[in-house]
Parts: C-alpha cells; structure tokens; sequence
C-alpha cells in the first residue's frame, strides 16, 4: 500500500472511531485494502484499551498532520481557542518530522496508538464539556422515583383514625348465630365514603359455598332496602380488618349488620344469618 493510500487510511479510521463514516466514506474505505484495514482497526482498539487501562504514556513526537486532525475535530466540540490553550500536544514542524520519518524508515502505522489517543481525547473533551454543564447535568442525573408504599386495611383504619374527617364508630355484638361470638369494631366517615371493619372471632368461610355481606342502615334509606356494602371472605383466624365497600353514599349510617349468604352475594337478605351487628351510639371526630 503506497504512502498516500496509507495517510487516506488512518484519516478515515480516525473519523470512523470519532464520527463515523457515511456510504461514500465506507465505499472508500472498503476499496483501499479489506483486509489491512480490519487488521489495523483491531490494533486500533488494542491500543486504545492498552492506554486507557494502564494509563500508558507515548514517548514519541505527534504526527504534523494528525496534531491538525485533532485541533480540527476538538475545535467542532469545544471551540478553536479553548482547544488550542488545552492542548497537551507539543508544536510539531511538518518538515522535521518529515525527514525524522524518513531517517528512521518507520512505517506510517506506527501511528495508530495515536489515532487511538486522538479519539480517545476528543471523547474525553467532549465528555467533560457536556458533564461540567448545570443544565446537562440536571437531565443525565435524575432522581430514584420514590415507590409509594401499600399500605394494608389495617393501616389504612390507623391512618383514618388519625385524620380531622368526623367519622362514626360502633361496636360489633354477635347476631342471632348464638355459636359465634364476634367483637371488634366498624368506623365510617360521611364526607370521605371510606370506612373499616375490625373484627374478631369471625370464622373462616368456604367461599365456595358461602360468604359474609355487609349491610349499612342508613336513616335517610328504607330499612327493608338497607345499603349493600360488600361482600368480603374471612381467610384467616384472629383478627382480621375489612375495607367497606358500599354501594350507594351512605350519609347517616345508624346500625350496620353483617350477614351470611351464598356465594357471589345477595341483592336482598333474608337475614336469617346475621353474624354481627353494630349499632352506632355517637360521632367521633
């Protein structure tokens, strides 16, 4: 490969680690000699993580040529000036190095470690350039989103019973299953529509065949018709907390009453199995 050839050679492997090339770039690149070229681009990527792992330091004088390729391509990122007065280069004469090259008949790929620490710096300028900037650095780093914690029925109750909002509370009784022996209680809060069920001594259900249903006596609703406020299944023994989920706005809640029915639920109980009631006394706040 003639010297010329050679030169054309490392300009385009110095554009292609910095810039990459386009279609006519790459036809050219193809055409000069395949097989050299994919030798010398591995060399390249040798020396390149060669200095930049071991930090290694290159004694010999920098090529005229590529010393302008360098100020060139630093000057499109950072600006001529800023990249002469930063330049770690030293002031090379085309002529010396010319007739140093030929005195010492070195080839023109000894170079390449070069071409390596020339893209290797651009990248590190341009790098710096983008990092040291306030607005930059508000985009690249960005806060960990904070995952919102779930909390449970039960601290969801304790967190509404710590809030402002007047709520209503009442105290469960067993119903007419004189086998069960139910304690516990139910708060409800008019202006959020939110209320919470404690209860112990429920026994666990087949939900297969069965399931409990609340309903909510409302003054300003017919007793027949009492607010459906869900069905819910008891999974586990001792004390379980259950989220009321009533149908309608209850307003003025004044008894609720929990029922066993089939499975799926009721429209309209027969309240032949009421397992609790709880009668609302006063309003708490």
């Amino acid at each position: 490969m003639s010297e010329d050839k050679r030169e054309k050679l490392l300009d385009l492997l110095l554009k292609k680690a910095v810039h990459g090339l386009d279609e006519a770039e790459q036809r050219e690149f193809d055409a000069l000699d395949p097989d050299t070229a994919s030798a010398e681009i591995h060399s390249l990527e040798l020396t390149a993580a060669a200095i930049n792992i071991a930090d290694a330091s290159i004694d010999e004088p920098l090529p005229a040529h590529l010393y302008s390729k360098i100020l060139a391509d630093a000057g499109q990122y950072l600006g001529a000036a800023e990249t002469e007065t930063a330049s770690p280069w030293p002031t090379v004469k085309p002529n010396s190095y010319k007739a140093e090259t030929e005195r010492s008949g070195q080839s023109w790929f000894g170079w390449l470690g070069w071409a390596a620490a020339a893209a290797a710096c651009i990248a590190l300028a341009l790098n710096i350039w983008i990092t040291r900037t306030p607005e930059n650095n508000q985009a690249i780093i960005k806060p960990t989103p904070e995952i919102p914690k779930v909390l449970t029925p039960a601290e969801k109750r304790d967190e509404m019973m710590r809030s402002t909002a007047e709520m209503v509370k009442a105290n469960w009784t067993s119903g007419n299953v004189k086998e069960m022996k139910i304690e516990g209680d139910v708060v409800w809060s008019d202006e959020k529509q939110i209320g919470y069920m404690r209860l112990r001594g429920l026994p666990m259900n087949d939900k297969t065949k069965e399931t409990y249903q609340l309903w909510i006596f409302d003054k300003t609703q017919d007793a027949k018709t009492p607010i459906d406020g869900g069905t819910f299944d008891v999974n586990s023994a001792g004390e379980v907390v259950i989220p009321i989920n009533a149908k309608l706005k209850a307003d003025d809640p004044a008894m609720f009453a929990i029922t066993m029915e089939k499975a799926g639920g009721v429209v309209v109980s027969d309240r032949k199995k009421i397992a609790a009631l709880a009668k609302v006394e006063n309003q708490t706040s």
